[in-house]
């Protein structure tokens, strides 16, 4: 039968090769298995036009936990990350909000529309981090089952629950009211202006299908809220060469472990005898053998596709048909002649080195997300767009730029069906460029080059159930020990020596890695 490895990861996402270097650092034989040409998964670069390097899928590096970027030695293995310091907003009447890396700027700038704002604005940043300083360490706990809660799990919610205890009571309150409020009205308890609500609530949507004016979305908001980028808390930034860069990093960090990595190697049926899991069969037939299966796909693929229902719990498979895929957002990526000339700021300048916001108003928003409700794209959607060829020009040739837009809302599910997305895709591309030409008059001009990925889209390239670029909603139900269901989310499976490491699992989503770390983490504690 060939090589019996330790462990054979399905997946060559950047959580799939964050748990392969784990393993494989702590002297595992490990194999990964990508079925595309290209790693990366939905963190990946890849030149679709000659010259043009897209970040095709996930476009920003916020969540890389720290201590992998350390334990991994990223940067030796050609990690590089720029940081995104500002945020632009440009508004309809043509004024505009621009938040950049200067304190005493964003202030004044805020200031031009709420001089109570201004003042709230500095207290709410260190309320945040607060929150954040004490739910940063459960992202890289293993949740606990509560029907069986073990002594490690119990030790963990002890220090959990004395961290909360150590904070103060309106930090408690804050931490309370983020669980259960909607974004939009949770920043109503801090702020007036319209224009800073609608730029600063769009955090508790990106990857969810929920309103502003959702319950809930202000947990997302601070899942968002918490970046490191070299220890500096809430940054942003890009991956020199796209986000494929850090893919690529992990990827070369794990073979220098001795990971075996195999790309073009799709993963067919998952080799199930008895209760226990012992290997698989590629798309050419091949059988690979591995005294631990590991999936990096999200729960879906992985036990209704891979494993069958037929192998599975009935129980279990309700819980998986039941937990929440529902893509609802796109990817326009352009590659431009030039540079974008905005109404409210002209010409080039730091704005355009930031993050850009196409979030008018709450009520923009939130009519944006009750066209997706009832199966259509939105007309004039929420967009975050980035220009990351201004500070980092190796992906566009020498005068040409690269744009990548982050679209919400395009729900997998339309009133046609997902596979009408064909018919309407480039349909929906033109409605993003015509709402940011709005903004933007000379755009049209300058384009020359468009890619347009709807959710279906993303499901059949990148394997993405629905397009759900979170392999499942972060809504609370999901979260923590309920990700991807109850008894479940500690990266085992009903099936024995089957594990999943993705974002399926605890923590979630975002190029974070932690998914992938915790469950090598938990695997070599099992070993």
């Amino acid at each position: 039968m060939g090589t019996t490895y330790d462990a054979i990861v399905i997946g060559g996402g950047h959580n799939g090769l964050t748990c392969a270097a784990y393993l494989a650092k702590a002297g595992q034989s490990v194999c990964v298995l990508e079925r595309r040409h290209v790693l990366g998964g939905a963190a990946v670069s890849e030149e679709v036009f000659p010259g043009f390097t897209f970040s095709v899928c996930s476009y920003v590096v916020s969540l890389l936990r720290p201590e992998i970027i350390r334990e991994l030695d990223l940067p030796r293995h050609g990690l590089d990350l720029i940081p995104l310091e500002s945020t632009f907003t440009p508004l309809p009447d043509g004024r505009a909000l621009y938040r950049g890396p200067d304190s005493g700027q964003a202030r004044r700038a805020i200031a031009q529309f709420s001089a109570r704002d201004a003042d709230a604005y500095p207290e709410f940043g260190a309320a945040m981090s607060q929150v954040g300083r004490l739910v940063k360490p459960v992202l890289s706990m293993t949740p606990p089952d509560p029907s069986r809660p073990g002594l490690r799990a119990i030790m963990d919610l002890l220090r959990l629950g004395r961290r909360f205890g150590e904070l103060d009571t309106d930090a408690r309150t804050l931490q309370a009211r983020m669980m259960t409020m909607s974004a939009a009205d949770f920043l109503d308890r801090w702020f007036e202006s319209p224009e800073l609500k609608a730029a600063m609530s769009v955090s508790g949507i990106i990857g969810t299908f929920q309103g502003v004016r959702s319950p809930g979305t202000a947990y997302v908001l601070l899942h968002h809220y918490m970046g490191d980028i070299d220890g500096a808390y809430r940054s942003w930034g890009f991956s020199r060469g796209g986000t494929g860069g850090v893919s690529n990093a992990i990827a070369d960090a794990a073979r220098s472990f001795g990971a075996e990595i195999r790309t073009e190697a799709p993963v067919a049926q998952i080799l199930v005898d008895g209760d226990a899991a012992h290997g698989v069969v590629l798309a050419n037939g091949d059988e690979l053998r591995a005294k631990k299966i590991v999936s990096g796909l999200d729960p879906h693929l992985t036990f209704l596709k891979l494993v069958g229902r037929d192998k599975l719990p009935d129980q279990f498979v309700g819980d998986i048909e039941r937990f929440k895929m529902r893509g609802s957002s796109g990817k326009v990526n352009l590659a431009l002649d030039g540079l974008p000339d905005f109404v409210s700021m002209p010409g080039e300048g730091p704005h355009l080195r930031g993050d850009i916001t196409i979030a008018p108003s709450i009520d923009y928003l939130e009519r944006a997300y009750d066209e997706a409700k009832y199966g259509a794209w939105s007309r004039r959607p929420f967009m975050d767009v980035v220009i990351p060829s201004l500070t980092d020009p190796s992906i566009a040739p020498a005068g040409k730029h690269v744009m990548s837009i982050f679209v919400q809302y395009a729900p997998y599910k339309l009133k046609e069906g997902a596979q009408d997305w064909p018919n309407q895709r480039e349909a929906f591309g033109d409605a993003v460029i015509d709402t940011l030409a709005e903004y933007c008059p000379n755009l049209k001009d300058l384009i020359l080059h468009r890619q347009v990925l709807s959710p279906w889209d993303l499901e059949q390239q990148f394997g993405l159930t629905e397009g759900n670029i979170f392999h499942g909603e972060l809504s609370l139900e999901q979260l923590f020990f309920q990700r991807p269901t109850a008894q479940w989310a500690r990266y085992k499976t009903p099936i024995k020596d089957l594990w999943m490491c993705a974002s399926g699992t605890h923590p979630g989503g975002g190029i974070m890695g932690a998914p992938g770390k915790n469950a090598a983490e938990a695997m070599l504690r099992r070993w």
